[in-house]
């Protein structure tokens, strides 16, 4: 089976996505049982440049939406970042792969010589849809989902390794041609 661009994308951003909503559910559960203000840990940050665990999470959403989206020759949704709750970022996140659900892959397999182009921190970028994905849209998203993982941890989450990848029960060991 060849890789295709649908293959390289989709499959990582529900992966991440996913798991990420998972350790919410987590930490929210934590922050009760604890008794610690839930706005403790949405407006946590790792350091005061960068952003908080909200902003991390709506910024993984925006990255998975947007890469699904430029690949496949579609308008990026627009979401407002007015989350508030761990609710609202698990909603955030459905929405998410709702929209990345329904974008069909055949429009993203081909894309690897599209060009990409936007703005991105003041600055024009433009790409082939391949190295936007992987150069770019990919490490971006997985940044953002790592750091709100590392926020929480930090803040005493009490998640592991497997809670970031998410799914490992679905990987199966495989018997190697000898």
């Amino acid at each position: 089976m060849t890789l295709t661009m649908s293959h390289a994308s989709i499959p990582l951003f529900r992966r991440y996505l996913t798991a990420l909503s998972r350790v919410l559910d987590k930490a929210e559960e934590q922050a009760k049982a604890r008794k610690i203000d839930p706005s403790t840990l949405l407006n946590a940050r790792l350091f005061p440049d960068m952003f908080s665990l909200t902003s991390q999470v709506q910024s993984a959403c925006d990255f998975a939406k947007g890469a699904a989206a430029r690949l496949a020759g579609v308008a990026v949704p627009s979401f407002r970042d007015d989350e508030a709750s761990f609710e609202a970022l698990r909603a955030r996140i459905a929405k998410t792969l709702d929209v990345i659900g329904a974008i069909d892959p055949a429009r993203i397999d081909g894309s690897e010589t599209r060009d990409i182009a936007m703005k991105f921190g003041g600055n024009d970028l433009a790409f082939t849809g391949e190295r936007y994905l992987i150069e770019f849209a990919l490490p971006n998203m997985i940044f953002h989902t790592s750091i709100a993982y590392a926020i929480l941890r930090h803040n005493g989450i009490d998640i592991g390794k497997s809670d970031f990848l998410g799914g490992l029960d679905e990987w199966r060991p495989v018997a190697l041609a000898g």
